[in-house]
Formats: structure tokens, sequence, C-alpha cells
């Protein structure tokens, strides 16, 4: 069995492990559950959007989180970024096939949210009402 160390040795092994902190999918899991990283790859599900519309969909996040939330998303390939060739240029995103295949579940997660959210509330009320 090979661990620790020894992986970053032989190479990582066919199925990753997010609970190794060496390894990749921590750095995957970091980028897909970031604060804004949900919402940009659940807002893309919906087809491909430019900027200011990603902006314009996602309430309280800045220019700067968007533009670099993008650019790592572009990086781990769940999103494809593509230029228009007209003054000025238009920039639109989209989910990659990859990037798609992982909304799939994402749109699961924020269901639950949306149907559990009153629930959560409820029980930190409760919560620190004891405190």
């Amino acid at each position: 069995m090979t661990v620790g160390s020894q992986a970053r040795k032989t190479g990582w092994p066919s199925a990753s492990d997010a609970f190794n902190s060496d390894c990749p999918a921590r750095e995957v899991l970091d980028h897909i559950t970031s604060r804004w990283g949900v919402l940009i790859l659940t807002a893309l599900g919906r087809g491909p959007l430019r900027f200011s519309e990603l902006g314009a969909t996602i309430g309280g996040i800045s220019e700067k989180m968007l533009s670099q939330t993008l650019r790592t998303l572009v990086r781990d390939g769940l999103v494809s970024r593509s230029v228009e060739p007209v003054t000025p240029p238009r920039v639109s995103y989209e989910l990659t096939d990859l990037g798609r295949g992982l909304t799939m579940s994402l749109h699961q997660f924020l269901d639950w949210i949306r149907l559990h959210t009153n629930e959560v509330v409820a029980a930190q009320r409760r919560h620190d009402r004891k405190s």
C-alpha cells in the first residue's frame, strides 16, 4: 500500500483521496467548493454567459473574485473561455464536458440547500439561544 511520502515518489493511484492533504484531489475540492466556485459552475449550467452576465447573476461577487475564480476553473478544465474577434472582444464562459458532469451533482447539492435552509436556520437559532 502506498501512503503519504511514498505516493509522491511513485505518482498518484488511479483513485484520488481528498482526505489525504497531499493529494491533488484536495486542491480540486477546494476550487469546486470555494465560496464562488459552486455558484459560478451552477450558473453556467444554464448555458454560456458573458463575464458581466455572470457577475449580475451571482449577487455579491466582486469583479476581482469572479475573474480569479473563472481563471482557476478554466485551468482545472471545468470551464472554457471563448473570445469572439469583434471590437470590443466578446468573452464568454461555458462548462466543458467535465464541468457539465460535475454540475449535475452541484444542482442536487443546491436543491438540498434550498429545501432545508429553514431547518438549518431554525437549528442555528435553537443552538444560539442555549449558548
